[in-house]
């Protein structure tokens, strides 16, 4: 492949993941902000050791997408597959927007809140969750990157596996309280 060919592909990668991660950034002060404001309003925040298994796996997905990228012979990107994972960005964009401030990488519960049905929300539970497991392939696959696409997939759907369950036990746990108080005022 010629020089400049191959200077032009690989500015494309780096600027792609300069803008995953700059994305990435967005969503921990996103999360941030949002938990402060729940806090505000007397949130429970559930003890989510899965947090930091989470944040570690974006950090190796991205190292992983670095490592295997230099190490392919040939570079190459899929524009479809580029063009897929921006529209999945615009339903990730109605998914947060959605929820609005109750959105968080964290696991927490409004007293007093019903479960968001909103959005995509309607049609589903855990929208973010099948977003974030599209990402994870789009990205992987628009760059040929077929290790880390396989890989990452399937620790994603692992540990989203567990998350969901620890989600549907925080709502269900809440629920039992909130029945519980509604029967001792009435």
């Amino acid at each position: 492949m010629r020089k400049p060919v191959q200077h032009l592909l690989n500015m494309i990668f780096n600027l792609f993941i300069v803008f995953i991660i700059v994305l990435r950034m967005g969503e921990l002060i996103y999360t941030r902000k949002n938990r402060k404001w729940m806090l505000q309003h007397d949130a429970l925040e559930y003890d989510s050791r899965l947090y930091s298994v989470i944040l570690g796996m974006h950090i190796l997905f991205i190292v992983s997408l670095l490592v295997e990228y230099g190490h392919q012979k040939t570079q190459a990107y899929s524009t479809f597959l580029l063009a897929a994972y921006f529209l999945l960005l615009g339903f990730k964009i109605w998914t947060l927007s959605s929820i609005g401030n109750l959105w968080c990488q964290k696991t927490f519960r409004m007293p007093e809140l019903p479960i968001i049905r909103k959005g995509p929300y309607k049609f589903m539970n855990h929208p973010n969750y099948i977003i974030v497991v599209g990402e994870v392939l789009l990205v992987s696959l628009a760059f040929h990157l077929y290790y880390t696409a396989c890989i990452f997939t399937i620790l994603h759907i692992a540990l989203l596996y567990i998350r969901i369950k620890e989600e549907d036990k925080a709502l269900k746990k809440y629920s039992k309280i909130l029945s519980i108080q509604t029967k001792q005022t009435t």
